[in-house]
């Protein structure tokens, strides 16, 4: 049964995950924005999405493009838990997966390392 979560809870759990990363990782995110939404339109089940060029990417022409989004899906993290702790845990692994992608590891990396 999925958990029941306010979306302004279920934010605040994102911000706890965020606060959890080193500041020195969130002093090197580059132009990046992080949002909240129910679902992806693309995909329903997906619990994340970074969206943008990675900092491994990035060379001299970069430069005046909108912000990298990293997008964390409410409802699919909430039905997939059982508890709220197991959402806060899932939120965080989910932000450390997207944030991940930023900074240039691809799905194969993250899954090697126990991101995935």
């Amino acid at each position: 049964m999925p958990v029941e979560m306010s979306s302004q809870r279920f934010e605040e759990l994102v911000g706890d995950a965020l606060d959890r990363v080193p500041q020195q990782l969130l002093r090197e995110l580059n132009n990046v924005v992080i949002l909240v939404e129910d679902r992806n339109p693309d995909d329903e089940s997906l619990l994340g999405l970074y969206e943008g060029i990675a900092l491994t990417e990035r060379d001299s022409s970069y430069g005046g493009v909108l912000p990298d989004r990293i997008t964390i899906y409410r409802e699919p993290l909430l039905e997939m838990c059982s508890s709220e702790q197991h959402v806060v845990d899932e939120v965080a692994v989910t932000v450390v997966h997207e944030l991940a992608h930023h900074f240039g590891l691809d799905e194969e990396k993250l899954h090697a390392l126990g991101w995935g």
